[in-house]
């Protein structure tokens, strides 16, 4: 008989702390606003129901505001933004979502359930919360 491994899900390791934005708030409204500041991303909320999420980066911030010396306060969160963003179910295996993440050259995504986020999920959260669960198993 063969041992059954544990499913590590994104769910089982996802950040549930997040901030939703307006993308038409300015990145310094946006920053003041965060609530998260241990966050590294931000979502955008989407505009109507036919509309998608969008995702900002910190990194982005400091590459399309910060190095290129823009006013925080004369810049749209949708200037910088990444819209639409790949999204993962809760319900995905850790394994094809690092794939996933791979692939598309993703560090971060929003976790998407009946159609609003529910969480973010990087591969920092992958591999030190999931790949050591897995690891405990063998």
């Amino acid at each position: 008989m063969t041992e059954q491994r544990k499913r590590v899900t994104v769910r089982d390791v996802m950040k549930q702390k997040f901030d939703i934005v307006d993308g038409m708030m300015s990145v310094k409204e946006t920053l003041n606003a965060m609530k998260h500041h241990d966050n590294k991303s931000l979502i955008v909320e989407k505009r109507d129901e036919n509309d998608e999420y969008g995702m900002v980066l910190i990194s982005d911030i400091a590459r399309k505001v910060l190095a290129l010396d823009r006013a925080p306060a004369r810049v749209n969160i949708y200037e910088v933004m990444t819209k639409p963003v790949l999204t993962v179910g809760p319900g995905m295996d850790i394994r094809y979502a690092a794939r996933l993440f791979d692939r598309f050259g993703l560090s971060r995504a929003p976790v998407v359930e009946k159609g609003k986020v529910i969480g973010i999920v990087s591969f920092t959260d992958m591999v030190l919360k999931g790949l050591c669960t897995l690891e405990d198993q063998v």
